[in-house]
């Protein structure tokens, strides 16, 4: 019996290795028709949005339909909450069918998709919280989707959101950048300067996350809800450093395209994957912390559209990869935050 239970509560590669394999060629084949139709430019949100749905719907799609003994396999779990694993798979293949749009008639993109792509958005953020509301509390933490407690949304929303500032102030402070010229994009708005940020503010950092919550769900529970709860058998650290490794390598090449670097396709890749190394900890601890892949979804959606912000409307760095943030003096200041987050009694539970 010893023997069967350790066998039971080791980490099952062959599953991980197929998801990992199955994320890594789609993503990757999803970057190479961006890069040999388009390049990086304008036309890569799109492409970006897709690719980050791919982790969950290969997570949703192995979990539900091949791996028969995850507890949502479609014969193991039947309560009503798996209808949300069925809008996220629709989800996914809408925003595929766009993207395969765009690439055979690039003419549509942006003006009409951007409101399509909005309104799917709205659509399916209402249809996530119908599904909530009709399956309970109890069917989706048995699903592995529990929300966490409601005071948790607030303070993931505040550190997030402080951190992202922290970094612009520190960017501003040793004089890393430049202040960016928005008049002209407030004229246009027919706004002047601080309303057109005071609504830039309330735009990216409320409403932005909220409606792409879906959009940052589809990394989390990828990385954090599936490979994070397989990887943390070998030990919590240990698993949530091999997820953020992962992580960084499936980010490759549309960082090596300059995306978050741009001009440095060698270094851009290698300081993104340390990056995400620190990332992992953080999104990880919040796992651990509130047993909610959700928050990790805020966490994520918080930090690109407030980091985004931020540097296109306040402070911008002359060089991100030499900068606070996502450069190697925020990977700096990532690490010192990090250390005392890994004193926690969270790490050292069993898986």
């Amino acid at each position: 019996m010893a023997l069967n239970e350790e066998k039971k509560v080791g980490v099952n590669w062959k599953q991980v290795g197929l998801f990992v394999a199955l994320t890594l060629a789609l993503s990757w084949l999803l970057d190479l028709v961006l890069w040999m139709k388009f390049g990086y430019g304008e036309k890569a949100t799109l492409f970006l949005q897709l690719q980050m749905l791919i982790p969950a719907f290969v997570a949703i799609c192995l979990q539900r339909y091949a791996f028969k003994d995850s507890p949502i396999y479609r014969k193991n779990f039947t309560g009503r909450a798996c209808w949300f694993f069925g809008l996220y798979i629709l989800f996914t293949l809408i925003f595929t069918a766009l993207v395969i749009l765009v690439t055979l008639q690039p003419d549509l993109y942006p003006v009409p998709l951007a409101d399509v792509v909005m309104g799917l958005l709205v659509i399916f953020m209402l249809a996530l919280v119908v599904i909530r509301l009709v399956s309970g509390k109890v069917s989706f933490q048995t699903a592995g989707l529990s929300g966490g407690k409601w005071w948790a949304w607030l303070v993931v929303w505040l550190v997030v959101m402080g951190y992202v500032g922290l970094q612009t102030g520190l960017n501003a402070a040793f004089g890393l950048g430049f202040v960016p010229e928005i008049v002209d994009l407030a004229a246009t708005a027919g706004m002047n300067v601080p309303t057109f940020l005071v609504a830039g503010f309330v735009n990216t950092a409320i409403v932005g996350p909220l409606l792409g919550l879906m959009i940052a769900f589809g990394e989390e529970y990828g990385w954090r809800g599936y490979l994070q709860g397989e990887l943390t058998k070998l030990g919590r650290v240990k698993g949530v450093l091999l997820v953020g490794v992962v992580w960084g390598v499936w980010h490759a090449p549309v960082i090596a395209m300059g995306h978050n670097y741009p001009g440095h396709p060698v270094l851009g890749p290698i300081a993104f994957l340390i990056f995400n190394l620190m990332l992992s900890i953080f999104f990880g601890y919040v796992v651990l912390k509130t047993g909610s892949v959700w928050q990790a979804a805020l966490m994520h959606a918080v930090f690109n559209a407030g980091y985004s912000w931020l540097i296109a409307m306040v402070y911008m760095p002359n060089d991100p990869l030499y900068a606070f943030g996502a450069g190697f003096l925020g990977i700096g200041f990532a690490l010192l935050v990090s250390l005392p987050l890994l004193r926690d009694r969270v790490w050292k539970q069993p898986a």
